[in-house]
């Protein structure tokens, strides 16, 4: 199946909360303060409200970029849930809401961001949802976004090992996958320009993140060999060395 590219790079502007909380007034309130949030941010948030620990566990996917989790709740606490949370997501932003901070504490045991003390006024939440906010977009890469049959599909710029030309259809060769688009190769070579993309000749544009070696004029990446062209090896080496000391492309 055919794609056709679109220009921009995207960051994911779409945050994913969910709410583990058992008492009503709270809900209410969380919800009030985040409308009022994304008001004053600009930002989209998808809330999604579990009434107990053991309802978000046994109901878990990967989907949430934060959790806030109530300590106390009277079928699963927030801590063992949290313990359970983390077996399955090790990524997931973690923040405890409590009445008693030496609870809160112990959050270091299942990598806890921060917490909040009820009750919680606008200013606590705005910046520990800014701080959640900050560590996601930190850990996250950017996406480049494609038109997939009918929708919008975006790939992870870091799952992307490189890209291959074939004439006006392009082969992103991923993590998962092959995905062919129709486009012109110097087109995706400028909006990846700023990302830690480089051309090795004129029928690849390498992530270096995978590039793992070079070895007779090739640079080594999942198993392939990319030939490295005469007249850039020069501009290619200079880019790996500066990105394998730290520094981006």
């Amino acid at each position: 199946m055919m794609c056709r590219a679109f220009c921009d790079i995207l960051l994911p502007i779409m945050i994913r909360i969910a709410l583990v909380e058992d008492e009503d007034i709270y809900v209410t309130s969380f919800k009030d303060m985040l409308s009022r949030y994304e008001k004053s941010r600009e930002t989209s948030v998808d809330l999604t409200v579990f009434t107990d620990g053991t309802e978000i566990v046994e109901h878990y996917s990967d989907s949430f970029d934060i959790i806030f989790l109530d300590i106390k709740m009277k079928e699963m606490d927030g801590m063992t849930a949290a313990r359970e949370i983390r077996r399955m997501d090790a990524e997931v932003v973690i923040v405890f809401i409590t009445n008693l901070i030496q609870y809160a504490i112990k959050g270091y045991e299942v990598d806890a961001l921060d917490y909040m003390v009820k009750p919680v006024s606008y200013f606590a939440f705005s910046q520990k949802l800014d701080r959640a906010i900050s560590r996601i977009r930190r850990r996250d890469d950017a996406y480049i976004s494609v038109q997939y049959e009918n929708s919008l599909k975006k790939i992870k710029l870091s799952d992307i090992y490189y890209i291959e030309s074939q004439g006006h259809i392009q082969i992103f060769h991923t993590v998962n996958g092959e995905i062919k688009i129709r486009d012109k190769m110097d087109d995706i070579e400028k909006r990846l320009r700023t990302q830690d993309f480089y051309r090795s000749n004129k029928g690849y544009l390498v992530n270096m993140k995978y590039v793992t070696g070079v070895e007779d004029g090739c640079c080594l990446i999942n198993g392939a060999r990319l030939i490295i062209s005469r007249n850039r090896k020069k501009s290619f080496m200079d880019v790996l060395t500066k990105y394998m000391s730290g520094n981006l492309v």
